[in-house]
């Protein structure tokens, strides 16, 4: 699942929904600090009230609702099928010597497009995330996310405002402001970048996630 999957459901609790996108942020700007589910379970519990105290509480528990919501979300059938599905699409669209590219694109593009796709059936709901997202102080996020990962970060204070101003998934929409998107965490992975071919994979790729929509969310 991605950002938005995640936390549209907690907009009225912005360290929930914070700490739902915890581990995405730090596979974006930090991969070598991670969040384990049994050490967001263990800093979950305690008031789940609004005061400064309660705060890494509601962070740990949105980072624990993230990991069980990818645990059965990629053991789904439709998952499964899907990824498999736009893995050979892909092959077939770029080169043969292409390496992970087709099968890293095929797990990540189903994650994307069912973003694009519960963003167009609520209309609203992007702004009202960005919205709660901008109500967070990064920098209580990024302690409470040091009191349970397994090293430190210094980059997570910096990172959220500006993920809050670059206001990317608004991009999950058009495909070639998708595809420079894609392209962006091609270089981040270390991945060579897609080339414009690629844009023949997504019409089909969007049409065959919204049409396994509802497998794909089963486990809500």
């Amino acid at each position: 699942m991605n950002y938005f999957a995640h936390g549209f459901r907690f907009l009225d609790d912005p360290y929930f929904l914070a700490g739902t996108a915890v581990p995405d942020w730090l596979s974006a700007v930090d991969r070598r600090v991670r969040v384990r589910p049994k050490d967001a379970e263990a800093h979950a519990t305690g008031d789940a009230g609004a005061d400064r105290d309660a705060l890494p509480a509601r962070v740990a528990r949105g980072v624990a609702r993230h990991h069980a919501d990818d645990a059965w979300f990629h053991t789904t059938e439709a998952f499964a099928e899907l990824s498999w599905r736009y893995t050979i699409r892909i092959r077939d669209v770029l080169e043969p010597d292409d390496g992970l590219r087709p099968s890293f694109l095929g797990h990540i593009l189903i994650e994307i497009l069912l973003d694009s796709i519960l963003i167009d059936e609520n209309p609203g709901l992007l702004d009202a995330y960005y919205r709660a997202m901008s109500d967070i102080d990064a920098s209580l996020v990024e302690e409470a996310v040091n009191r349970m990962a397994t090293s430190r970060t210094e980059r997570l204070s910096l990172f959220i405002p500006a993920f809050t101003r670059e206001r990317f998934l608004c991009d999950y929409s058009d495909d070639v402001r998708l595809l420079r998107r894609l392209n962006q965490v091609m270089r981040r992975v270390g991945l060579s970048a897609l080339p414009e071919k690629f844009l023949e994979v997504l019409p089909d790729a969007r049409r065959d996630t919204a049409d396994r929509r509802r497998d794909l969310l089963s486990g809500f």
